[in-house]
């Protein structure tokens, strides 16, 4: 962390991986932004996997459900419920960096489904990790969200190319996407009103003092998102509203000018055609394509190619 965090800090435009944000604090955070009625995306997910799971959970059969970024799992009990009522329903591994929140999840999961078997690995899914071998197949891999977005191109095909690998004859990746839009909706999902997102990133400074003895004042920096046209993404930073020097212990001193930003994460937009040459990278192919009415978000379900 030390290391991410001073490499970051160092770069012209001063950048924190945005894996900081989700300590529990963090990811409870984040799960009150998936209420606000500004952030759409958590909805219409929702409402493509309630659409969707019964039937491709009757074809496809799976009996193990691995999740990338499993958070509190509202989603993934879609599709677990998909495939309870199906009878297939036997594993469920969610992978998640926040140790605490995932332990909490678990717990609640194995009470729910009694049937299943809840294996959480903590795991930094931006770095190698190895999802167990002895699970019964087929193999759905979940990667909900949008999280997708957060990384940047070569990131995220190393990250679907770890999926790729891990993927056995008849396993299938659903993924979710958050498509390209009038920048003014993709603006307000992320500078909510109320302050939460706001928060949220800050939570990051928060998490890098205690984890690090850093010295950073949440409150001199203020949230900003941004729509990047060209880059066709979301920009959040946090914003130095004065000239300011933060101390890192083994690291060193930053200096920061008044205005001065440190991005804290991407989240990027995509179409049709940019998730199947993402997929394509990596070795996948969009075997399954939904949407919702208004084109805001999409399902794509991914099969070896």
């Amino acid at each position: 962390m030390r290391a991410e965090v001073a490499a970051g800090l160092m770069r012209k435009q001063k950048e924190l991986p945005a894996k900081y944000f989700y300590d529990e604090r963090g990811s409870r955070l984040f799960e009150e932004i998936t209420r606000l009625p500004e952030y759409y995306p958590t909805r219409v997910e929702r409402a493509l996997l309630e659409a969707r799971m019964p039937e491709l959970v009757e074809t496809l059969r799976p009996r193990t459900l691995i999740e990338l970024g499993a958070g509190s799992a509202e989603k993934s009990r879609i599709i677990l419920d998909a495939m309870r009522d199906a009878g297939t329903a036997a594993l469920y591994v969610p992978i998640d960096v926040s140790a605490e929140f995932l332990v909490e999840t678990a717990a609640a999961l194995r009470a729910e489904y009694p049937g299943v078997r809840v294996m959480p690995l903590v795991a930094d899914i931006t770095a190698d990790f190895t999802v167990t071998e002895v699970r019964p197949g087929p193999t759905l891999f979940a990667f909900l969200g949008s999280t997708i977005g957060n990384f940047d191109e070569a990131g995220a095909t190393a990250l679907l190319r770890r999926v790729r690998a891990a993927m056995r004859t008849g396993d299938r990746l659903l993924l979710g996407a958050d498509l390209d839009k009038d920048p003014a909706v993709l603006e307000a999902a992320y500078n909510d009103a109320s302050g939460v997102t706001a928060e949220f990133n800050r939570n990051a400074l928060r998490v890098v003092n205690r984890e690090l003895g850093a010295d950073f004042d949440p409150d001199a920096f203020t949230h900003r998102a941004i729509y990047d046209r060209d880059s066709r993404r979301i920009e959040m930073h946090l914003i130095s509203k004065r000239a300011q020097t933060v101390t890192i212990p083994d690291v060193g001193a930053f200096h920061f000018r008044e205005g001065e930003s440190i991005r804290t994460e991407i989240s990027c937009k995509y179409d049709r055609e940019r998730v199947d040459a993402l997929l394509a990278t990596a070795g996948l192919r969009v075997a399954e394509w939904w949407t919702d009415r208004d084109h805001r978000f999409a399902l794509a379900l991914g099969a070896p190619a």
